[in-house]
């Protein structure tokens, strides 16, 4: 598919991946994919791999406004929301916006807010807007979660539900970098400072606009249609998951899939497509049986896809 905004966004993921977040290639290109979807990402990983970083260069290199929440155990979901607090000059009750009314937002540690405070998330997750006493409130677009959890330290935290893991398009991790450029990252420090000085690459309206071509030109065949149902259904029925794929689980991948065929270049989605994604997009919502709680659920899926057979047109 030739585009030109297709073309920038190429462009700009090259850059950061050369200049800012060198070793962190399927991560970039996995938040990239979300945020032309228009959904979320959960970043499971141990902390100081460079998880707000990434957050920080996406969110700045696109001009986007950013916001960030540390989750804590005393977080009221009105820290993420906004309150109304009363002007005394205007005699009236006034909304302060939260966080959660910015383009990219972090949520650090997610795993470590109480349920009542998760919960307050998922109707900006799903719905693009939030509602606080009674008024609602649209949060500006394109708008990305990414929320980080340590799946490590389990001391004081709170497991995300299968509903709230649902709201996620992709989980995936950072990993450590590769020995060369984790030694230049220890020899030169930090770039957090660099970070705050990129300029905008990207616009607002260029991302709008490449999501807007992903909805209207990037086609998914039949046969594609019917490859996303046979790996959906296959978790369903395997001996070793309680609750395969849902429904939602499925529209994502098949979304996902359009976004990676429009990064590619094509305005079809191949089979290949939805191989190279499937795994982050829907590993994380299978919930396994009583005796396969230890398996790793990235590997049970992956050979669930092996599988599958892949149609030739």
């Amino acid at each position: 598919m030739q585009s030109a905004t297709r073309e920038k966004i190429v462009n700009v993921m090259d850059t950061l991946l050369q200049r800012y977040l060198q070793g962190k290639a399927q991560a970039v290109r996995l938040c990239f994919v979300a945020l032309l979807s228009g959904g979320h990402v959960l970043l499971e990983d141990i902390p100081g791999l460079g998880k707000t970083t990434l957050a920080l260069v996406l969110a700045n290199s696109m001009g986007l406004s950013f916001g960030r929440i540390q989750c804590t155990s005393d977080l009221l979901p009105s820290d993420i929301t906004g309150l109304s607090i009363f002007d005394r000059e205007l005699n009236s009750f006034k909304f302060i916006r939260g966080p959660v009314f910015s383009n990219i937002l972090l949520v650090d540690e997610i795993n470590r807010a109480m349920p009542k405070t998760q919960s307050a998330l998922l109707e900006a997750m799903e719905e693009l807007r939030v509602t606080v006493e009674g008024t609602t409130y649209p949060l500006p677009e394109p708008f990305l979660v990414i929320a980080t959890q340590n799946p490590v330290e389990q001391v004081g935290t709170y497991p995300l539900p299968e509903s709230q893991l649902d709201r996620f398009i992709i989980r995936t991790g950072i990993g450590y970098p590769p020995e060369e450029i984790e030694k230049s990252i220890i020899r030169y420090g930090s770039l957090r400072g660099e970070i705050r000085t990129i300029p905008a690459l990207l616009t607002q309206e260029d991302v709008l606009a490449a999501q807007g071509e992903i909805r209207e030109h990037i086609h998914l065949a039949d046969s594609i249609v019917g490859y996303v149902f046979a790996i959906i259904s296959a978790t369903r029925s395997h001996p070793l998951v309680l609750s395969g794929i849902s429904t939602r689980g499925g529209i994502n991948l098949a979304d996902a899939a359009k976004s990676v065929a429009y990064l590619e270049g094509r305005d079809y989605v191949i089979p290949e497509d939805v191989k190279e994604i499937a795994v982050a997009v829907g590993s994380h919502r299978l919930i396994t049986t009583e005796e396969s709680q230890s398996m790793d659920k990235e590997e049970l899926l992956r050979s669930i896809v092996k599988k599958i057979p892949v149609p030739l047109h």
